[in-house]
Parts: structure tokens; C-alpha cells; sequence
């Protein structure tokens, strides 16, 4: 992991740039999973406007952070108080340098602090190995929501020692 990555909670401020990571992260980064598909990737991030995240943002069941690499906005993730691993979205070009990691052990901490004990998320193929990476399985069989194969997987979460 890069050691000038740093985590921290996003903030309404944040809204118009986690706009653009996520967008660019799914046009770029995820074309195995949409084809370069217009039609999937409108369905995909049409809920990713900055009034949409600004709004994600001030919902109290929510977390959300982003990952700064040499003090540039380079990742951004969430996770809703049941649990759920909403997303993580990288730019392309800082892939496997260690910012989508820190951005889920980040996510997973909050969840371990809100007294969960496991995490489950919706992983597309483009996102599979990292998430079985991260020690996250496949939990039930893919389905297909929008164009996009989805792999739902789990993962325990234990409070540090």
C-alpha cells in the first residue's frame, strides 16, 4: 500500500468530485462489466450526480469516505448501517496502489464501530478479485440488474485485537 494514501470521512463539499471519480471509475475501469454499453452505463450512473451523493452524504445511515494519493482525490466508497458495502470506486490510473483497499477497511471499521459483524456487497466482475482479495466470498448465485452481472458476497468482521 502507498504510504501517502489518507482516508477520511467525505463531506457535502466533497460531492461534485465523488461525482467524477465514481463516473469515470464505471466509464473506464468497469468496461469489462458494462461493454461500452450506453444504455448500462446511463442505468449504472444515473444516480451519481453531485445532488444525488449530496444527498447520500447528509444521510446519518450512511458512510462515506474518500482516499487521498499524493494529496489527490483518487477513490471513494460507502456503506449503508445494515451492512451493506454500497460501492468503491477507484480512478483507473491509481489502480492497485492501495487506496480501494484502505477505502473498504476504512468502510469496514465504521461498520465493526456501528456493532456489526458482517459486511455483504454486490460485486461486479470487474471488482471480483479484489473483493476475494479482501476476504470477502460469494454468499449466492450472480443475477443480472441493469445489464450488469452482479456477485453477492460476505465477508466477517471482527474488531481489532
Amino acid at each position: 500500500m502507498d504510504a501517502s494514501i489518507h482516508i477520511s470521512p467525505a463531506t457535502p463539499a466533497d460531492a461534485g468530485i465523488i461525482s467524477r471519480i465514481v463516473e469515470r471509475s464505471i466509464r473506464v475501469g468497469c468496461a469489462l462489466d458494462h461493454r461500452n454499453d450506453a444504455k448500462i452505463v446511463a442505468a449504472w450512473t444515473h444516480n451519481k450526480t453531485a445532488e444525488h451523493i449530496g444527498s447520500w452524504l447528509t444521510d446519518q445511515r450512511l458512510y462515506m469516505n474518500i482516499a487521498l494519493l499524493q494529496d489527490k482525490p483518487v477513490g471513494v466508497a460507502m456503506a449503508a448501517i445494515s451492512g451493506k458495502v454500497a460501492f468503491c470506486y477507484v480512478q483507473p490510473e491509481w489502480f492497485r496502489r492501495g487506496a480501494g483497499q484502505a477505502l473498504v477497511h476504512d468502510l469496514e471499521g465504521w461498520l465493526i464501530d456501528q456493532g456489526l459483524h458482517q459486511a455483504q456487497l454486490n460485486s461486479t466482475r470487474t471488482s471480483e478479485a479484489f473483493y476475494l482479495h479482501l476476504g470477502y466470498q460469494p454468499c449466492a448465485q450472480t443475477f443480472v440488474i441493469a445489464g450488469l452481472h452482479a456477485i453477492p458476497m460476505h465477508k466477517g468482521l471482527s474488531p481489532p485485537s
